[in-house]
């Protein structure tokens, strides 16, 4: 496979102000960043809101709402809009964006685990928000839940009524057969785009043998129905989405991912990342997807057909 998809996850739920100036907060900083990522190459926009009074992860549809139409009329990158939110709000309040929205593309984490980010905290000294760094320090007795049930009912809301398809988060081998259970189930079809996640404290941990893992059991529980994509966390991220493009696989960069472009050194912004692991690919042969080759590649709706 020559075409490589690139995502690009915005700002995300797990890292706080304090650890960078850079992460985009507002919807400004939101918009601005997403359309620098397209413009440098990522095909598909991976998309959190934050409340812009403190940089808290918000839910809330009116704060997509003041991001999502800004970056569709200035690009033409696919919108993936997070139906993972962050661990402590409700799958209502998940849902809520998402379903006035209707994206192309949702996220759709695929299994019920423990979300610890409580080690970040000790490598903070300065807080600019009150919240930071309880709601760090509090994941040591965080778990996402995700449930069988919730998982059909995202199928349904966001899949069946609104005709998006799903980046399938998962962290763990666990999360390939709870996939291939819905597939089974009917509520699932091909293609697939699988999103393998490591470095997460909970999930799978980042080493190269557990990506290779990863992807011989998916070809096994999948064949070629699927296509899968790398994220990985922190300084883990560069090395194994690498590793992805020479498999064959897509890759996953942003400021949700890793505040950094290398090794001590934060990144500006997210087009930083997607710049360099453009040129990686490239050098390695593949050649970057166009918005409009993600969609037919993927079967995306287009565009046109979502509410915002």
């Amino acid at each position: 496979m020559s075409k490589i998809i690139i995502t690009c996850a915005i700002t995300g739920s797990i890292h706080t102000p304090s650890m960078s100036p850079h992460l985009p907060i507002t919807a400004e900083q939101i918009t601005e960043q997403s359309i620098g990522a397209a413009e440098a190459g990522a095909a598909i926009l991976h998309l959190h809101a934050r409340d812009p009074a403190n940089g808290r992860p918000s839910s809330s549809p009116a704060h997509f709402a003041a991001f999502l139409p800004r970056i569709k009329q200035n690009s033409d990158a696919v919108l993936n809009i997070t139906t993972g939110g962050s661990a402590i709000m409700t799958l209502d309040e998940r849902l809520a964006a998402p379903k006035l929205a209707e994206p192309e593309m949702c996220s759709l984490n695929m299994g019920t685990m423990n979300f610890a980010l409580y080690p970040a905290a000790a490598r903070i000294t300065d807080w600019q928000y009150d919240w930071e760094k309880p709601f760090l320090e509090g994941s040591d007795d965080l778990v996402f839940k995700n449930t069988p049930r919730d998982m059909a009912h995202v199928l349904h809301e966001m899949g069946d009524k609104r005709g998006a398809k799903f980046e399938f988060e998962c962290y763990d081998v666990s999360h390939l057969y709870m996939l291939r259970h819905f597939m089974d189930r009917g509520l699932v079809k091909a293609p697939l785009f699988i999103q393998f996640v490591f470095g997460v404290l909970g999930g799978i941990g980042p080493d190269p043998e557990n990506l290779t893992h990863m992807k011989r059991i998916a070809d096994k529980l999948f064949g070629d129905s699927y296509a899968f994509s790398v994220l990985a966390a922190g300084r883990h991220q560069m090395p194994l989405i690498t590793m992805s493009a020479i498999l064959g696989g897509h890759v996953r960069v942003g400021l949700e991912d890793s505040l950094m472009i290398m090794r001590g050194q934060l990144a500006m912004n997210n087009a930083e990342q997607v710049t360099k692991i453009r040129r990686i690919v490239e050098e390695l042969g593949r050649s970057v997807a166009t918005p409009d080759e993600a969609r037919k590649l993927l079967q995306l709706k287009g565009g046109d057909k979502t509410a915002i």
